[in-house]
């Protein structure tokens, strides 16, 4: 039911070709994944995303936890069937949400960074070698998610692939404190991978996801990367990345990485990744799937992707006066519902306005030029 397969490397980088298989389709890659966090692409139907193309999507864990609960999807029969999503969907662990609890605690008073705008912070409580535990910020109720109930919240929630529970710490953590933090996810693969192997046994047809982690230490880094590996994970995934580093750090974190994975067959993952720049360096390193909520995001913020040469991408800022009376489609080459239906000026005026198709509209024409970009990129390879 699952399978990765290596059609092709690149003579002139690490850049390759595959074909990722599960129960609910393939998937071409390198490829975008996208973020329909809390079980919905926002303002997308499962037809939208059909038509765009979208290959497959990544739903939080955490939220789903919080609502509507895990109860509700296993009951509906897995969040296929509860969403009509029909594409492969992976879960993340909601390791993610620890850095997130901690930047606003006492863990990460000094390095805060800005909260993700459409989530309040939910009250942490405490974080242990065991897990983590927290409010919900809706009603107050107390969470404790440990490895083992994360992996068998992801294994109710029905998806193609879960991820193993980790730590993702914040930019600026010590070697001491990144140390700490790395034995701490090491032990939670081990856990996570024990818990998923007794699903298996069940028949439970999902994939796992090992997550390296290691912060902006090289050897800490490359010291993940041999000790998730040598794990029967049917793929890897690097986290920790976009955190707050500079593009900088980022790349040398992902270039230590593929050096020490060297031929691993395996599919590679990069978690929170979605910039034009970040995205085309990422596939040149060997990466193979990244998800963003960034194309979404800056859709609802009137800010659609257009190319501005060849090989250059940029975006139209939709709010701007200048397009009130502009009546060529957002992109003249774009293929997209949107581009092939309405104008810049008429999306000017939705934006205005507010009007709820106007989020549809652009983020149709964002997610269909992700999916474009993606496929010129596997031509190119």
């Amino acid at each position: 039911m699952f399978d990765f397969q290596l059609l092709k490397k690149s003579k002139k980088s690490r850049a390759r070709l595959g074909l990722l298989k599960t129960p609910h389709g393939q998937i071409k890659t390198p490829a975008f994944i996208t973020v329909g966090t809390k079980g919905t692409v926002k303002s997308l139907t499962p037809q939208d995303l059909d038509a765009i193309g979208t290959q497959m999507v990544f739903i939080n864990t955490y939220h789903i936890v919080l609502s509507p609960g895990v109860d509700v999807i296993e009951k509906a029969g897995g969040i296929h069937t509860f969403s009509g999503i029909d594409t492969p969907i992976i879960t993340d662990s909601g390791g993610f949400q620890v850095f997130s609890l901690a930047r606003n605690s006492k863990v990460g008073t000094k390095h805060k960074n800005e909260l993700n705008s459409e989530e309040q912070p939910p009250h942490f409580v405490a974080i242990t070698d065991d897990g983590v535990e927290f409010r919900s910020p809706r009603d107050g109720e107390m969470f404790y998610f440990t490895p083992e109930f994360s992996i068998d919240a992801q294994r109710r929630i029905g998806a193609d692939f879960a991820v193993a529970f980790d730590e993702c710490l914040y930019y600026g953590a010590d070697y001491k404190k990144t140390e700490k933090s790395l034995r701490r996810t090491h032990d939670w693969a081990q856990r996570s991978l024990q818990v998923h192997k007794v699903q298996s046994q069940k028949s439970i047809k999902q994939e796992m996801y090992g997550v390296i982690q290691g912060g902006l230490y090289e050897d800490l880094r490359r010291e993940s990367v041999k000790f998730i590996s040598s794990f029967p994970f049917f793929g890897l995934a690097i986290g920790g990345v976009s955190v707050g580093e500079t593009k900088k750090e980022m790349r040398d974190q992902i270039g230590w990485v593929m050096d020490e994975l060297g031929d691993d067959p395996r599919p590679r993952h990069l978690l929170g990744i979605g910039e034009f720049d970040d995205v085309m360096d990422a596939v040149v390193m060997g990466i193979d799937t990244m998800d963003c909520v960034i194309p979404t995001r800056h859709a609802r913020m009137g800010r659609f992707y257009v190319v501005q040469s060849p090989e250059s991408y940029g975006e139209v800022d939709i709010l701007k006066q200048v397009y009130k009376k502009d009546f060529a489609p957002i992109d003249e080459i774009c293929e997209c519902y949107t581009c092939h239906h309405f104008t810049r000026a008429y999306l000017h005026h939705l934006f205005k306005q507010r009007e709820l198709l106007a989020y549809r509209l652009a983020t149709i024409h964002n997610l269909f030029f992700m999916e474009q970009l993606f496929e010129n990129i596997r031509e190119s390879i």
